[in-house]
């Protein structure tokens, strides 16, 4: 196994160097480099199985050194300080992070993971995502990455009709097909899916209003969104779900 770690600090690299060897067997490789340049070098060479990119670098930043790799087909971990739009991008292309200073145990948990994704091919795409979602742009075609234990999905938040709280789980459901269950909560959903304009009507749901149909005032009140779904609508809720359908002129 190969493995690359690529951030302008000498000490976080030799401190994550020792950390990983912990957990690497004796013929692992592991090499570094200081920025974007020297990291395109060492990628191009090295052909690693697993990088560690920081994003903050004095020649430019890890989106910078990822925008120039054609055929990335390694397992990327950033890693970075509390930068919160970047960790957000990272969050909707269902990448994985560490933040500065680097938690041994939360370390142990991404390499682990990474090496059991070892063989997935799918960071071209979840880095288009991830661009996507930086870019200043709006994209009706915008999306989130959504992974389960056999598949990784890329779905269009504008198919997104509603989720659901499911126990530590979150249900998407989504237009035209099966709902998929996703082993996070709904709480880190919602902040990421609300900037996008989605609403929490309720402790166990987010909707996305283009899917709203009609509201139903009987027993509380209610949503009657796209396929025939019926969302509660909580009282702590009511007043911000009925300025948003007094401005969509429900």
């Amino acid at each position: 196994m190969k493995i690359l770690i690529i951030d302008n600090e000498e000490e976080l690299r030799s401190g994550l160097k020792k950390m990983l060897q912990k957990h690497c067997p004796p013929e692992t490789l592991i090499e570094e480099a200081e920025g974007v340049n020297s990291g395109l070098r060492q990628i191009n060479f090295l052909q690693p199985d697993i990088v560690f990119l920081d994003i903050e670098m004095e020649d430019g930043t890890g989106f910078d050194l990822l925008r120039q790799v054609a055929q990335p087909a390694f397992q990327l971990i950033f890693t970075t300080a509390h930068n919160q739009y970047a960790i957000q991008a990272i969050k909707f292309s269902a990448l994985d992070y560490l933040l500065k200073p680097i938690d041994p145990a939360e370390l142990e948990a991404s390499f682990t993971k990474a090496i059991n994704n070892i063989n997935k091919t799918d960071l071209g795409r979840q880095l288009a995502v991830m661009m996507q979602q930086l870019s200043s742009k709006p994209d009706n075609e915008r999306k989130l990455v959504l992974n389960d234990k056999q598949t990784t999905y890329f779905i269009k938040l504008s198919d997104i009709i509603f989720c659901e709280a499911d126990g530590p789980y979150t249900k998407f459901y989504i237009s035209n097909s099966h709902p998929i269950l996703i082993s996070k909560n709904l709480k880190e959903y919602e902040e990421l899916l609300t900037p996008q304009g989605f609403v929490r009507t309720h402790h166990s749901y987010i909707v996305n209003p283009d899917k709203i149909k009609m509201y139903d005032k009987t027993d509380g009140g209610a949503l009657i969104l796209e396929e025939g779904h019926s969302i509660p609508i909580s009282q702590r809720r009511k007043e911000q779900v009925m300025q948003l359908l007094e401005k969509n002129n429900f």
